[in-house]
């Protein structure tokens, strides 16, 4: 074949695979999970969120079209123990009966590099709402794909931990957010 028709060739399958760009449109929660990390007096603590729900239309080859919004349940917290959660849904931490879900609302996704991202959007907790951007790596896998990325969030922006739990020389300020989600392509 002579190099017009290897031009051809390649430029045909490159719109063939723009043509079939693939939107993913939810998450599988029972794959997916959200953990954190934070210091206790400087000893590192790990605990999860059990229950959360995602609404995103993410097109990898469109990233500025991408939108995500995230709710969680703040009362599904797993801090190790059954004391520790009934503690920290409690009104000094995050007030689960005034503020039972946190919410994440995107306002802009970019592509950093092949397969890593950024999204950007207002985080709200207890009724305190802040930006925050989160870097992660979309890995597609036929009609799936693993979302892995982390952000660090400041307690002190959304009031979790006030009062005598304000002293950030007893818990980090600094929590440490780690999420994998399982999406599924749209149908």
């Amino acid at each position: 074949m002579n190099i017009k028709v290897w031009a051809s060739v390649i430029g045909g399958l490159m719109l063939a695979s723009g043509a079939q760009a693939t939107e993913f449109t939810s998450i599988q929660n029972d794959k997916s999970s959200l953990h954190f990390v934070y210091k206790q007096m400087g000893v590192p603590v790990d605990g999860s969120f059990n229950k959360f729900n995602a609404q995103l239309a993410f097109d990898p080859s469109k990233p500025a079209n991408a939108k995500v919004d995230f709710e969680l349940n703040l009362a599904s917290i797993d801090a190790g123990s059954d004391e520790a959660n009934d503690e920290v849904s409690g009104k000094s931490w995050f007030n689960t009966k005034v503020y039972p879900k946190a919410t994440f609302a995107s306002t802009a996704v970019k592509q950093l590099a092949a397969n890593r991202y950024e999204v950007s959007g207002k985080m709200t907790i207890k009724g305190r709402t802040q930006m925050i951007t989160a870097p992660f790596t979309f890995t597609p896998q036929g009609n799936t794909a693993k979302v892995d990325g982390s952000f660090v969030l400041k307690r002190s922006e959304f009031a979790i931990g006030e009062g005598m739990w304000a002293d950030f020389g007893t818990v980090a300020n600094e929590i440490q957010i780690n999420f994998h989600f399982l999406a599924n392509a749209s149908k």
